[in-house]
């Protein structure tokens, strides 16, 4: 136990030990510190570029670290991310000897106390002009400084909406110097393209590469290069929110422009289906309006709204067309030969189209039915067997006449029984004339109903036969707005 006990107590001593000596050391290059820092800023100034001749170029390595998409602004074409920008450059002032300062090889001091290059982002697109923020640079015995900062930038990108929500956007980041030129500050890429090790995921946007590119451009204002570097940031939308909340039910929605086609006529809703899903593409389109540019480059998604309004409204045209032949009664003109042989005998077969009322006749309007579709033959029939024995009846009545009148003259017969007779004859005469005209009457309505049953029926395979073809339309263009997005 005692032996536990001692062995402790050393390691405590030990440790207390090392704390002390690592103290000490701590402090003996905080000291060195000051003393370093007192003699190098001692003569010091910040505002002329610190070059022992000022030929020579000063050479500056860039380096951009994406982090965060914060908002991609497509109507105002801006772009906002969160970067970390590297700096580093060799100021000839602010080198020492380390040796004589304990080894110590590197400082921290805040960046306005040394020259700083004056990079700014070139295609800025914020109001806010102020500096950078004032973060430590790192100050190393050789004399390279190394700046790095955090910045929130807004800068304009040129938004190409000619396939949203299925778009690759480029966004250009353009760094340079915004004084110096070439011959005096020159930009040196620090790697080929932007560091994406740290980015926090877009929920809209993949980041598909961010390569950097130097550029060396002579303005006409002056005569000196002007260096820069342009880091091309490339982004590809994450079109599943859109195609959720925007594409399925504009396809939807769309697909119930056929279908008005196929609702009955009498039910005095085919028109305002149509017009109920007009506005409710209207109400969509309005929506993608709010986000895209007001540029003359119509959106993908866009082109196929239009194309369906389009649609539905020549949709909802032909369906007032063919309400108007469906309600064609006795006083239209006859169905035309060519449309009874193409529409009522080779479309409606192809269609599966029945005469209007066919596919649901119930069993007690068979044989009415059955009257019909003989064409009044059977009711004729009935009517011709009433009015021969209706005429038997007025032969004999014309018989018993000519008898009771030869009875008359020759035996002088007298009576109740010859006024009988005239009586019923007269009877039967009027009664023949009356049922010539309901028979006639009869007839001729039989035939304006017919008319008016076979526009009905004109107007119901025309009905089938849009329904079709719009069906095929609105498919081929959702067909080809994903193959779009393939």
């Amino acid at each position: 136990m005692k032996r536990k006990s001692l062995s402790s107590c050393n390691v405590s001593l030990g440790l207390l030990f090392t704390a002390v000596i690592l103290k000490a050391v701590e402090s003996a290059k905080g000291k060195y510190a000051h003393m370093l820092f007192n003699e190098l800023f001692e003569d010091y100034s910040n505002a002329l570029r610190p070059v022992e001749d000022t030929d020579k170029v000063l050479n500056v390595t860039l380096q951009i670290t994406l982090s965060q998409i914060k908002d991609m602004d497509e109507r105002n074409q801006i772009l906002s991310a969160y970067l970390w920008i590297r700096q580093s450059w060799y100021d000839a002032y602010l080198k020492w000897d380390k040796d004589k300062y304990d080894g110590l090889d590197s400082i921290r001091i805040p960046s306005n106390l040394v020259w700083r290059p004056d990079i700014v982002l070139y295609n800025k697109a914020d109001d806010d002009f102020s500096e950078p923020v004032n973060t430590n640079v790192v100050l190393r015995y050789d004399g390279k400084i190394t700046w790095d900062a955090p910045a929130i930038t807004k800068s304009s990108c040129v938004v190409d909406v000619s396939y949203f929500p299925f778009d690759s956007q480029q966004c250009n980041l353009t760094f340079g110097s915004w004084t110096y030129n070439g011959n005096q500050v020159d930009i040196i890429n620090s790697l080929d393209s932007g560091d994406l090790s740290d980015f926090v995921e877009d929920v809209e946007w993949e980041i598909h590469g961010m390569p950097a590119v130097k550029n060396v451009i002579t303005y006409g204002c002056c005569s000196e290069p002007y260096p820069d570097v342009t880091f091309m940031l490339i982004l590809k939308r994450k079109s599943s929110f859109y195609i959720f909340n925007l594409l399925l039910p504009c396809i939807l929605i769309s697909f119930l422009a056929p279908l008005g086609f196929y609702l009955p006529a009498d039910s005095g809703e085919k028109v305002s289906l149509g017009v109920t899903v007009l506005l409710a593409l209207t109400v969509f389109q309005l929506m993608v309006a709010e986000i895209m540019p007001p540029s003359e480059n119509v959106p993908l998604i866009g082109k196929y709204y239009i194309a369906t309004m389009t649609m539905i409204t020549a949709s909802t045209a032909l369906t007032i067309i063919i309400m108007n032949l469906h309600h064609c009664g006795s006083e239209a003109k006859p169905v035309p030969q060519w449309a009874r042989v193409v529409i009522l005998d080779y479309m409606s077969k192809i269609f599966f189209v029945y005469d209007v009322g066919e596919n649901c006749t119930s069993p007690k309007r068979e044989k009415e039915e059955e009257c019909r579709l003989e064409g009044g033959d059977g009711c004729q029939r009935r009517h011709k067997e009433v009015r021969s024995s209706l005429s038997n009846r007025n032969d004999d009545c014309n018989l018993r006449e000519k008898l009771n009148g030869n009875l008359n003259k020759s035996y002088g017969v007298r009576g109740e029984n010859i006024r009988e007779t005239v009586n019923c004859c007269s009877c039967y005469k009027m009664l023949i004339k009356n049922i010539e005209y309901i028979a006639n009457c009869v007839r001729d309505h039989k035939a304006n109903r017919a008319k008016g049953i076979e526009w009905k029926k004109v107007a119901k395979v025309m009905d089938r036969f849009f329904m079709w073809i719009f069906f095929v339309m609105v498919f081929f263009m959702s067909v080809l707005i994903i193959g779009k997005a393939a």
